[in-house]
């Protein structure tokens, strides 16, 4: 049987969203960074991100979407691939690099993301921001600079983040237990 328990509702996630991106806004000098997104739902995130920061500092910072498909580990496991979008229109050598997921969970995809980034040229710096760290499910060295929520489960529980489609659904991030 399922059921699921709603972590962060709509205006949860848009408190988090005006956090992280004042955080940012803080932390960052942005005449020499790029922001990019991981497909799929982490460039959802990111896109917010931006906008938001863009809204409070007038700053134009380069945007730009990754995906991970050929760069994870288990591509090969008899899953079948469907290959999200590459947009990244600009240079990254020496660019400090926000990188932006939705979940962090055990760092894989992260992983692979970096993998796919560095064949776009070696940036400066890579922060890692993410809306929800799943914390104690790590397999590999991966920490997020800039954080929305923590969030400690067991491997038997998923974190979606479910962004809207239409003006009468809310944004959610759900724990969906079996």
């Amino acid at each position: 049987m399922m059921s699921d328990a709603i972590l962060l509702n709509g205006k949860q996630i848009q408190l988090t969203i005006e956090r992280l991106s004042r955080e940012v806004i803080e932390s960052i000098n942005f005449k020499n960074t790029v922001i990019i997104g991981v497909q799929p739902r982490g460039v959802l995130l990111a896109e917010k991100i931006h906008q938001r920061i863009f809204e409070l500092t007038k700053q134009n910072v380069p945007f730009g979407k990754i995906d991970t498909t050929f760069h994870r580990d288990d591509f090969r496991r008899g899953k079948s691939l469907n290959a999200k979008i590459t947009e990244i229109d600009f240079h990254i050598e020496e660019k400090n690099v926000l990188l932006i997921d939705d979940v962090l969970f055990t760092g894989r995809t992260i992983r692979a993301a970096l993998d796919a980034l560095l064949s776009f040229g070696r940036p400066l710096k890579i922060e890692l921001l993410v809306l929800i760290d799943r914390r104690f499910n790590r397999e590999l060295p991966i920490q997020p600079d800039y954080v929305g929520k923590i969030v400690d489960t067991i491997e038997k529980v998923d974190v979606e983040v479910r962004w809207a489609n239409h003006e009468q659904e809310e944004n959610t991030v759900l724990f969906i237990k079996e």
